[in-house]
Order: structure tokens, then sequence, then C-alpha cells
């Protein structure tokens, strides 16, 4: 049975009814009303749309994302109100059957984010410690060196690179982990994600895009991080595990 839709929802969706376009893990909830996009957090979820308007707004000079038409929250629930973007979402159709030029769109996008925001204005991080509550020590999460240090994305999955109709990448949506950090937080996370989407055999057409080789145990160390932070931050056994993988790469 579907859910009925929260009365503020109806309301900010002005004169178009919205429609559920996206249900996250924890409970949060996406709807397209017209050009509008409507982010609903119920506060069981922990979801932070404070902070992702904050992030949103602090881009917009430097890069291409949704402009921020209205924030709120009441006792119930946060949301985030978004005019959406020109081009087409990089797992929406004809992108999701053409994985190569999507694969490319998205390798190109990540650099252009990454040259566009200024690391000495960003006051956001994503860093490990960050990541993982800074409950665990530095030497405990086995951090490699740093390669390049870049205002991240924090959720680099495929979705949220937008692709123009010629096949260039446009804009990002859904930045509410914006921060900085090695670019190669992003990156490993990136590439995974194609196989996800597109099946196996893109990486490479990825960091082709960007210019890069790729770094195995960066790579490694980024992925095991993406799959574990929350349980890092409480295990000193998760943060062993983690040290491993990057030590055994």
């Amino acid at each position: 049975m579907t859910e009925p839709l929260p009365a503020k929802v109806l309301q900010l969706g002005a004169d178009e009814r919205p429609q559920l376009v996206w249900t996250n893990e924890r409970g949060g909830t996406t709807y397209q009303a017209g050009t509008r996009f409507i982010k609903w957090s119920p506060h069981t979820t922990r979801l932070d749309l404070a902070g992702e308007r904050r992030r949103l707004e602090w881009a917009a000079p430097y890069h291409n994302v949704p402009r921020v038409l209205e924030w709120g929250s009441n006792d119930e629930a946060q949301w985030l109100v978004t005019a959406a973007l020109a081009g087409t979402g990089a797992v929406m159709e004809p992108w999701i059957s053409q994985p190569l030029v999507a694969a490319r769109a998205i390798g190109r996008g990540l650099r252009m984010l990454h040259e566009a925001l200024p690391v000495a204005e960003c006051p956001f991080e994503w860093s490990p410690e960050n990541r993982t509550g800074r409950r665990v020590p530095w030497a405990e999460l086995g951090v490699p060196p740093i390669d390049r240090l870049v205002v991240c994305h924090g959720d680099p999955c495929s979705p949220n690179t937008i692709i123009g109709a010629d096949g260039s990448p446009i804009g990002h949506v859904d930045l509410g982990s914006l921060g900085i950090a090695d670019r190669w937080a992003d990156l490993a996370v990136a590439s995974i994600n194609l196989d996800y989407n597109y099946g196996p055999g893109w990486e490479q057409e990825f960091f082709r895009a960007y210019d890069i080789e790729p770094d195995p145990r960066r790579i490694a160390y980024y992925r095991f991080l993406w799959d574990n932070e929350d349980r890092i931050g409480v295990s000193p056994e998760a943060a062993r595990d983690l040290r491993a993988s990057y030590s055994s790469s």
C-alpha cells in the first residue's frame, strides 16, 4: 500500500502533485513536483538536510548544483526544496543504455567538480576521522598518505552526476556529505559504483576520463571505509580491519 503524502510535502509541491522518486536506506524520501525536488527527512532518519542546504549554497558560485528554494523543519521532519538541474541523471535513459558515455561523463564530471571547488575556502570536512565520528585515533584508521586534497562530493555514486544532451557532464546533485578529503575518497567509490549501475568493465574508462591512473592501495582503503564507516566509529576491530585492508593491498 502506498504511504500517504505528508501534508507539508503536498503544500511544498505548490501547483504540482509530488511524485515519489527515491527512498533512501534511512527512510528519507525525495519527491518531484514539476521542476522542484522535495527532500523529506523525518527526524528518526538522522539525515542533516540543514547541512546539505549549507553545502549547496556554498558550492553554487563555483559549480552547477541545485538551487535551494526552501528549507525548514517542524516537529515531524526536515525538508529541503531545490530546483531541478537541466539534463538527465547518469542512470536514467538514454545514459543507462550507453555505459561508455556515462562512465566517461562521470569521470570528467568528478574532475570538473574537484577542480572548481576551492579547498582554501571550504568550511566542510569529509576526512576519515570526521566520517567515523572522531572516535578512533588517526593511527588506528591507517589513513594512507594524502595524494591531493580536494573538495569531495561525498556521495559520488553514478546517479548524482547530471549529463547534458551531448553526453557531457553538467552538474551534480545530493551534496549532503560534501567536504575536504583526499580525492581518492571520491574516486574509489565512484569507480566501483559503475559496476552496480552498468555492469563490470567500465572503471578504466572512468579513470581515463578523469585523467588518472588507478591507485590500488588508496582504492582499497577508501572502498572499505565507505562500506564500514558507521561500524568503524564504534568498533576497534573494524578499525583494525580497515588498517589491515590498506596495509595488505
